[in-house]
């Protein structure tokens, strides 16, 4: 269920990064919602009505095919924020964003949103920082789903999800990776086998655990090295 009560402490890094003044212009309106895995936050070419900044949630942003198959183009997390571009005007979603892993994140209705983003330069440049990281995202996701084998794909996708959802223990099922990846479910059961039996992860059902790391930053491509790189350089 959705609960929306008053905002706690933000845990979200841009929140948190804000001068008083600036945060005082986003506060009023902020809400605290949870949010469950699974949950459709926008449709691809609906308008966005809420900016979602993340706490301990994970928001997957996904293409979606005519016949329903999907595959994750960016995620964001505790870093960054969900509908970002908003705050530039009434903006239509490019693809569906989605609840990767349950938590917690502060919603605002994008009017609001828009109206502090008018008010302070610092906000907008954060923003647009945000907007900047989940470009970067997207290019090279689609370079990376082109060029290396599913094993280096999964490999990344899983240290990036660990990155953001901070915990070894990723509440997902395979069903879900291969929506994510958008290959089928019984590919993503043989390399989960191949890495489990390598000692790289742990899996059961609803869960995969990260067992070892650096094993898996040996096993991956190039992709999440660049992705760590540019999004250190964007971090706020």
């Amino acid at each position: 269920m959705n609960i929306s009560r008053p905002m706690a402490a933000p845990q979200n890094r841009l929140l948190r990064s804000l001068p008083p003044a600036d945060f005082a212009l986003l506060a009023p309106h902020l809400t605290s919602v949870s949010l469950e895995q699974g949950q459709v936050l926008t449709e691809a070419g609906d308008f966005v009505e809420h900016v979602h900044f993340p706490h301990t949630a994970v928001i997957s942003f996904l293409a979606v095919m005519q016949h329903g198959q999907t595959i994750e183009t960016a995620t964001i997390g505790r870093a960054g924020l969900s509908g970002g571009v908003a705050g530039m005007g009434r903006w239509r979603a490019l693809a569906r964003a989605v609840v990767l892993v349950p938590g917690t994140a502060s919603r605002i209705p994008c009017d609001r949103f828009r109206a502090a983003c008018k008010k302070s330069d610092h906000l907008a440049t954060l923003v647009s920082r945000s907007v900047q990281s989940i470009v970067v995202q997207i290019q090279q996701t689609a370079a990376c789903n082109a060029l290396h084998t599913v094993d280096q794909r999964l490999c990344r996708w899983l240290l990036l999800t660990q990155d953001l959802a901070g915990t070894n223990v990723l509440p997902l099922t395979q069903d879900l990776v291969s929506h994510m990846l958008g290959v089928r479910r019984t590919t993503v059961t043989q390399v989960i086998g191949k890495l489990e039996a390598a000692g790289l992860v742990r899996s059961q059902r609803g869960l995969i655990e990260i067992a070892d790391r650096k094993g898996l930053e040996r096993a991956v491509c190039e992709c999440y090295e660049e992705l760590r790189s540019r999004h250190d350089q964007l971090a706020i």
